[in-house]
């Protein structure tokens, strides 16, 4: 055979009726035609594009914590705690999103700031959704989105449902643990409040079978615990560093909003319970 013909027979097929299946299946042609600048300045884009990464990075955590929610909710630790670990490598890549603008200086960020209007990340509904999953929630945080109603409606079923550290506590239930019925009965739809009941089953757990598989699922959720904490300070640094301590965009406050953010941890009790191991 001719080394034409070899060349031949080695090359990927180049002709498709249509799209190639690959943009059949990614759709690339519309991610990368879904950046619509407003300034002229070149750094817009970068910051554009990093915003638009940030949200697919949260769709995917959302999608990974929904799993092992659902998964706790079927007695399913091993389903659950995979997702986590899945969700640990998601939220690592999200965290490393800020580097291209970590460097901001003020004067840079100025010179396409403007273009934003009162666009703010405060106001992005994905996020809503993780911090919803996270425990973190109020109702007044729907507000924003009245006008979008499917966005709307899915923040609203979000909010009323159990976040992913009700099902684990009732999972604790479930398994023997003296998780109070308080916790258990609580009404979901406000923020998670730490409960001196439930550190010391963690206390329990943590003085325990290192093994066990309730263990290895709170060790899951610690991580997940600290790269949310980190992302939070990281968002706090690059904010800080581009703008100082003006008012943020869209009117939030900015630096204070971060930092009283930043102070927070979630799933309060894994932390607390250590202090008693």
């Amino acid at each position: 055979m001719s080394d034409e013909a070899h060349e031949a027979q080695d090359s990927p097929n180049l002709d498709f009726a249509g799209t190639t299946p690959y943009e059949d299946y990614v759709q690339a042609d519309v991610l990368t035609h879904l950046q619509h600048l407003r300034s002229n300045d070149p750094g817009e884009m970068v910051f554009l594009v990093t915003t638009q990464v940030m949200e697919l990075w949260f769709t995917v955590i959302v999608h990974e914590w929904e799993t092992a929610a659902r998964a706790l909710r079927e007695d399913d630790v091993p389903v659950a705690v995979a997702a986590l670990k899945r969700s640990v490598r998601e939220l690592e890549a999200l965290n490393h999103s800020w580097r291209p603008l970590g460097q901001l200086t003020p004067a840079q960020f100025n010179s396409y700031r403007g273009a934003l209007g009162e666009g703010s990340g405060f106001q992005s509904a994905m996020y809503r959704r993780m911090e919803f999953l996270l425990g973190d929630k109020s109702a007044s945080m729907l507000v924003p989105h009245r006008g979008a109603p499917r966005v709307h409606a899915e923040l609203e079923k979000a909010l009323q449902e159990p976040c992913l550290y009700d099902e684990v506590l009732r999972l604790l239930a479930r398994r023997g643990h003296a998780v109070p019925a308080a916790v258990l009965e609580r009404d979901v739809s406000l923020r998670y409040e730490p409960s001196p009941e439930v550190e010391a089953v963690w206390t329990a757990l943590y003085s325990g079978d290192q093994d066990d598989e309730l263990a290895r699922l709170g060790e899951a959720l610690t991580d997940v615990g600290e790269l949310v904490w980190r992302w939070r300070n990281d968002h706090l640094v690059a904010t800080r560093r581009a703008m100082g301590s003006k008012t943020g965009t869209g009117g939030s406050a900015g630096v204070a909003w971060l930092e009283k953010r930043a102070a927070k941890n979630v799933f309060p009790e894994l932390w607390t319970a250590r202090s008693h191991v």
